[in-house]
């Protein structure tokens, strides 16, 4: 069963703020993909109605590669991704949570399950 928690987070620079309700108690994600292995990102993933952008959307850059489907959002001030917005398998939009970018989250306490992006 879910454990749904709110969560803030943000970028580096604190122009980017937003709010989501995600279960950190599932396993997070360490993808190989080749954005993910350069940035490190930890992934978290929420229906797009549990995500809330409170701040910054005027900074925000969006980033899209290979088949264009994630919008890889960035703030242009200090350049972290904290987080990204598609479209799930079902066609329900989705947001993609850099957990690192979550206040107060213990990483070493919780599970990450590793993802072969790169084979994708």
């Amino acid at each position: 069963m879910a454990e749904l928690k709110t969560y803030t987070g943000g970028c580096h620079c604190g122009k980017v703020r937003f709010e989501v309700k995600a279960d950190l108690s599932a396993p997070v994600m360490s993808c190989n993909c080749s954005i993910c292995a350069k940035t490190g990102t930890l992934l978290t993933f929420a229906p797009a109605e549990q995500f809330a952008l409170q701040q910054g959307g005027d900074v925000l850059t969006d980033y899209q590669f290979n088949k264009k489907i994630i919008h890889h959002m960035f703030c242009s001030v200090c350049g972290i991704r904290s987080f990204a917005r598609g479209t799930a398998p079902n066609g329900s939009e989705m947001c993609a949570i850099n957990v690192r970018c979550l206040d107060d989250v213990d990483l070493d306490a919780l599970t990450v399950t590793r993802i072969d992006g790169k084979s994708m």
